[in-house]
């Protein structure tokens, strides 16, 4: 696969991914806590496809690498929250599972992409 290819399938995975974890959020608890972790959730599940589309448009080597590191941030931290949902019952397995599995391959692909890329 060429790499304007890839990179336009990841851009679509990581907008997918911020409309599954806000479609996901909508239905989380209205405590203080849910409202928390609602918030969390929203910020890193979405910044994911904001920051790889500002990677795809850097201005140099040095900002696209630093770009795609806050992308695997935000996958890592969007799995965390993720899986907090998971230990709390907030929601079924069936819903929450492939959201689960498409953060943690687009955290695997990320950190694959900043490890091969050369400082």
């Amino acid at each position: 696969m060429e790499n304007k290819e890839f990179g336009k399938q990841l851009e679509s995975r990581t907008k997918k991914l911020a409309v599954s974890i806000i479609m996901l959020s909508t239905s989380l608890p209205g405590s203080s806590e849910g409202k928390v972790i609602r918030t969390q959730l929203t910020k890193s599940g979405t910044s994911v496809g904001a920051n790889y589309r500002e990677a795809n448009r850097s201005r140099s080597k040095a900002d696209f690498k630093n770009k795609i590191k806050i992308c695997e941030s935000e996958a890592s931290e969007t799995g965390y929250w993720l899986e907090i949902i998971s230990e709390l019952k907030w929601t079924t397995m069936k819903r929450l599972n492939p959201i689960l599995s498409e953060a943690n391959e687009l955290l695997a692909l990320f950190t694959s992409i900043g490890k091969n890329l050369k400082s």
